[in-house]
């Protein structure tokens, strides 16, 4: 397998999908995920529990297209393994089963569906048009300037996959983005959030 002309036909065929189902923003959410998964036939059943370094699986058998994922997972890694899931459906469907775990992380067919998930939600075209409205030239893109992407943006794309994409393009310099708070970041520089708030006032009025 040449993998980059694979990769480059896996962010071709998420575009695709986006157009077909109407996806116009980076900001895709789990009832986006649960509308394209209903109209290419996919079930999604979700597990009670987590199996270590198991983020999802997909089958094809007797039962028709299924695809397993942890039910408590947050938002975000939800909206993304049912991206990377989605994948395998289209185009892995003839395999046995696919087990997504950080053991094989390395494999072309995973490293596919993790770039399939990617351009899903938020396309690189995209992704360089915003950066580019931003002021940010390549080399400039710092770790304050990924979380006003992801504010500016309300992308469902994690600031981890973010701070990859802006790596691989170069906006950023290599490993520069991977060793950072973002959460904390974020809440230093747009305060916390009102979830945040809301616990902290409830959890005073019950003192």
């Amino acid at each position: 397998m040449r993998r980059y002309p694979y990769y480059q036909e896996l962010k071709a065929l998420a575009r695709d999908v986006r157009a077909r189902h109407s996806l116009t923003s980076p900001r895709v959410l789990r009832s986006d995920m649960r509308r394209i998964y209903r109209g290419e036939g996919i079930r999604i059943d979700l597990w009670q529990y987590r199996l270590r370094g198991l983020r999802g699986a997909y089958f094809n058998d007797e039962f028709g297209p299924t695809v397993m994922v942890a039910a408590g997972l947050p938002s975000e890694p939800m909206i993304f393994t049912l991206g990377h899931e989605l994948k395998h459906h289209l185009v892995d469907r003839d395999s046995a089963g696919r087990f997504c775990s950080e053991s094989n992380r390395d494999d072309a067919i995973e490293i596919g569906a993790e770039i399939f998930a990617a351009e899903l939600i938020f396309p690189e075209e995209d992704f360089c048009r915003q950066m580019a409205a931003m002021g940010v030239e390549q080399g400039q893109c710092a770790a304050e300037t990924i979380v006003r992407l992801k504010h500016e943006t309300t992308t469902t794309m994690s600031y981890a996959a973010l701070a990859k994409r802006a790596e691989y393009l170069r906006f950023a310099p290599e490993d520069s983005l991977q060793a950072v708070k973002w959460t904390k970041l974020a809440e230093e520089l747009y305060g916390e959030p009102l979830y945040k708030l809301l616990i902290r006032s409830r959890g005073r009025r019950h003192r």
